[in-house]
């Protein structure tokens, strides 16, 4: 059972249907963002947003899902939160309005964390064989036009997943949990 001043009265009371795993059944979000934040791992995720993609919930609840540090939006404030299913209650989630200011954040706050842009351009390495080093900020682009030029610049290494049909590209939000996984796959499980 759970240290009472994690419950929430409410929810105790009338039931819990929140998708949350049955440990944090009837938890007050703060308490389960303090339980996840003490267990998360070295792992940001930042996405550009200019065009307001949709797929940003997807991207956000797979974060939540991996237990990332922090999810970091770049770009536009406001994203489609439909997809992410409320998981940003849980997360860390910061807002920076430009790739310079997402930098200036990084070299001031994080200069450990390698940053890794994902997309399938020239010069990327295929997945299987690229870094993903244990403290690192994964940054996806824009679905579509992809990561900014900017970005590109300032990443220490570009990845690419290995594709073998005739579509030039996944969707992001699917490219974002393949490599969140492969991620886990090499530095977790």
């Amino acid at each position: 059972m759970a240290n009472k001043k994690y419950i929430d009265p409410e929810l105790l009371e009338n039931g819990d249907s929140r998708n949350v795993i049955d440990k944090y059944k009837t938890w007050k979000v703060s308490a389960i963002k303090h339980d996840l934040r003490k267990k998360a791992f070295s792992l940001h995720v930042a996405i550009e947003n200019y065009q307001h993609d949709y797929n940003i919930g997807s991207i956000v609840r797979t974060a939540n899902a991996c237990n990332v540090s922090g999810v970091h939006i770049i770009g536009k404030r406001h994203w489609n939160r439909r997809g992410a299913m409320a998981t940003e209650k849980y997360l860390a989630v910061y807002h920076h309005a430009a790739v310079a200011d997402f930098l200036s954040w990084k070299n001031t706050h994080a200069t450990s964390l390698a940053l890794i842009g994902i997309d399938n351009i020239d010069g990327s390495e295929p997945l299987t064989g690229a870094p993903l080093p244990a403290q690192a900020i994964l940054v996806f682009g824009q679905e579509g036009p992809g990561l900014s030029a900017e970005m590109q610049q300032a990443c220490e290494a570009l990845v690419a997943i290995e594709q073998f049909g005739s579509t030039r590209s996944v969707n992001v939000g699917v490219a974002a949990g393949i490599v969140m996984y492969e991620w886990l796959r090499r530095n977790v499980l």
